[in-house]
């Protein structure tokens, strides 16, 4: 995620808000709706199964009827800054990404009873959680293979600024214009500041976006909160 793009022109970066990565509403309407279609295929293909005061649900129907009322009720997904960076982050991913399985230091031996290797019990606490396994030859292969991608899969697809196609040059000219200064105001006409003391210095801030300079619509006290427009129920009138 670059967190901003090129302009059509190509003549500047253009930032992208604050939160821009993940709007967590969009993103719960959007885990609702993969998860129900999940659900239903998975119905569909027979692969889920039902017994006791829930059997009824193998009608498909019925599965149906059950799922319909979820489409209505507000899903939430928990997102959060992390605690130790984006650095932690990208190491975290990189294990999953750039190494299939388990690591080569993990393995202790290979002999004739077959391979051991070190593991993590997450049911247990302390020093009990570092444990060995062995695995005959044939069912480590086996278990090793399940991480391996199926043909024409891929662990990491590239897109926009980062698609292989033009990847380098895109990357090269966004430096570039991440590194340029932003653009400055013209300066106003001469009739422009006829009226307005030499003196006076504009502190408005600039705009994060273009570099202009922003407009003061109001400016409230600490705490307060920026008035609304009257209500008509109120019995206001101008």
């Amino acid at each position: 995620m670059p967190g901003g793009g090129i302009s059509l022109d190509g003549r500047r970066w253009v930032r992208c808000k604050p939160g821009f990565l993940l709007p967590v509403r969009v993103l719960s309407r959007l885990f609702r709706r993969l998860f129900r279609a999940a659900l239903a295929n998975a119905h569909a293909a027979g692969q889920l199964m039902f017994f006791g005061e829930i059997e009824g649900l193998r009608r498909r129907e019925a599965f149906t009827a059950y799922l319909a009322p979820l489409k209505r009720k507000k899903w939430f997904v928990y997102a959060k800054p992390p605690f130790a960076g984006p650095e932690a982050v990208l190491a975290y991913l990189a294990r999953y990404t750039h190494r299939v399985a388990i690591a080569n230091s993990r393995l202790v031996a290979l002999d004739e009873r077959g391979v051991s290797f070190r593991f993590k019990d997450y049911r247990r606490n302390g020093q009990a959680r570092y444990c060995t396994m062995t695995l005959s030859a044939d069912e480590f292969i086996r278990r090793f293979l399940l991480h391996v991608l199926p043909k024409g899969f891929h662990r990491i697809r590239h897109y926009g600024l980062l698609a292989s196609a033009g990847c380098k040059a895109n990357i090269a000219r966004a430096k570039d214009l991440m590194a340029a200064p932003m653009p400055e105001v013209d300066p106003p006409a001469a009739h422009d500041t006829a009226d307005i003391d030499a003196t006076t210095t504009d502190h408005r801030p600039p705009c994060p976006c273009c570099g202009g300079r922003m407009i003061i619509v109001e400016v409230f006290a600490r705490g307060g909160a920026p008035r609304g427009p009257p209500s008509t129920s109120a019995g206001i009138t101008t």
